[in-house]
């Protein structure tokens, strides 16, 4: 498994085609496995690799709060398709893993030879670090993956036009992953959708309120599946 080099066009290609039948390199929410790949790449996907481009642009919005996405990372030979070797060459280590290891590298009480005023002062200045990196670091921010199902009027509605009214919705803490058409009868189809959501800005009766809007090609939507991320 793998992508050939990522920092390579050959790389971002193969990249690119794994990314166009999927939201992210693993699962339906972004993990560890998008960081590990993201990490890989050395610049931005050009503009005709698409889906590789609009996957890129998402997972870089996560930056500030990369190491608490789910999952453990991988070499990068985990993932990807198969039949795909991994030979993008490797990197210096990256900085983020200092900063992860800063709170262990902060000796809070100083040495334990003699006490005297430079190492009681040496001792609060660290503490006064240790204080303050705590503080930085951002907040984790409450999000859902939710799969919605959209029920047209009738077999004659032009699906492809329902999943553009539906995909046109745009708005701070929304993302639109993968859709599919799932038969309900009678010749009908309804679209099937995955969105990603950040709870404090969207809800589930905004989703409701603005699809439906659509009254020329929308019957009904339902949600069919919520779990917190």
């Amino acid at each position: 498994m793998g992508f050939g080099d990522l920092k390579a066009a050959s790389g971002l290609k193969v990249l690119n085609d794994f990314l166009s039948a999927r939201s992210y390199i693993e699962g339906f929410v972004p993990s560890q496995a998008d960081v590990a790949v993201f990490e890989a790449i050395s610049t931005p996907p050009s503009a005709d690799l698409c889906h590789a481009l609009r996957w890129y642009n998402h997972i870089k919005s996560y930056q500030d709060q990369k190491n608490s996405l789910p999952g453990v990372k991988k070499p990068l030979g985990q993932y990807g398709p198969a039949g795909v070797a991994d030979t993008t060459p490797s990197s210096a280590p990256a900085a983020a893993s200092k900063d992860d290891d800063d709170d262990d590298d902060i000796d809070l009480f100083g040495s334990d030879d003699e006490e005297d005023a430079e190492a009681a002062k040496l001792k609060e200045q660290r503490l006064a670090e240790y204080a303050a990196k705590k503080a930085k670091k951002p907040a984790l921010i409450a999000k859902s993956s939710i799969l919605l199902d959209v029920k047209p009027w009738d077999d004659e509605t032009d699906m492809a036009k329902l999943e553009e009214c539906v995909r046109s919705i745009q708005m701070d803490g929304l993302v639109w992953g993968q859709s599919k058409l799932v038969p309900v009868g009678y010749g009908i189809k309804k679209l099937q959708i995955n969105c990603v959501v950040e709870d404090d800005k969207v809800g589930t009766d905004i989703l409701e309120e603005q699809i439906t809007a659509f009254e020329d090609y929308v019957q009904s939507m339902d949600v069919a599946a919520f779990n917190k991320i």
